[in-house]
C-alpha cells in the first residue's frame, strides 16, 4: 500500500494514494459517546433549566464548586454517591437523569427501535394461531 503525504494548514498527513481528507475521514469508525460527557450535559442542562447557578448546586449537594463544574464538562468520572448528591441538589431522581442520559446515548449510536413487530415473529405468530397453538387473550385466566 503506497502512501503519500498531504499538507493541510501546514500539518503533513500521509493518506493512502489517490485518498482524499474527506475520504479518510468518512472511512473512519464512528466515535462511541464518553459516558461522563453525556452525563455532565444532562446535569448542565438540568442545572441550567432550573436557573440555578454553579454555586448554589454545589452548595445544596456539599461538592466544590470546581469538582461540580469539571463533572459538568466532562473532565471528572462522577462517583454514584457524588451523581446522588447532585441530583438531589437538583431535585430530581436519578432515575430520570440517567435516563435522559441514556436517550442521548441512544441517539447517538443511532439506535433504531422498531415501531412495529418484526414481519418474521408476526409470520410466526400466525401460523401458530392457524394451527391451533397461538396464544389467546385470557389464557392465562383459564382453569387447567
Amino acid at each position: 500500500m503506497m502512501r503519500e503525504p498531504v499538507v493541510v494548514n501546514g500539518v503533513t498527513r500521509w493518506l493512502k494514494a489517490g485518498e482524499t481528507m474527506s475520504q479518510q475521514n468518512e472511512a473512519k469508525e464512528p466515535t462511541m459517546p464518553v459516558l461522563r460527557e453525556e452525563i455532565g450535559y444532562v446535569l448542565r442542562d438540568v442545572r441550567q433549566r432550573q436557573g440555578r447557578t454553579l454555586r448554589e448546586v454545589s452548595h445544596d449537594a456539599r461538592v466544590s464548586l470546581g469538582y461540580l463544574s469539571e463533572v459538568e464538562r466532562g473532565q471528572k468520572e462522577a462517583s454514584s454517591e457524588l451523581l446522588s448528591a447532585i441530583t438531589a441538589a437538583l431535585d430530581i431522581p436519578l432515575s430520570v437523569m440517567l435516563r435522559e442520559v441514556s436517550d442521548r446515548i441512544a441517539v447517538e449510536e443511532a439506535v433504531q427501535i422498531p415501531d412495529t413487530i418484526p414481519a418474521e415473529l408476526a409470520h410466526r405468530y400466525a401460523k401458530q394461531q392457524q394451527q391451533g397453538h397461538g396464544y389467546n387473550r385470557g389464557d392465562h385466566l383459564a382453569k387447567r
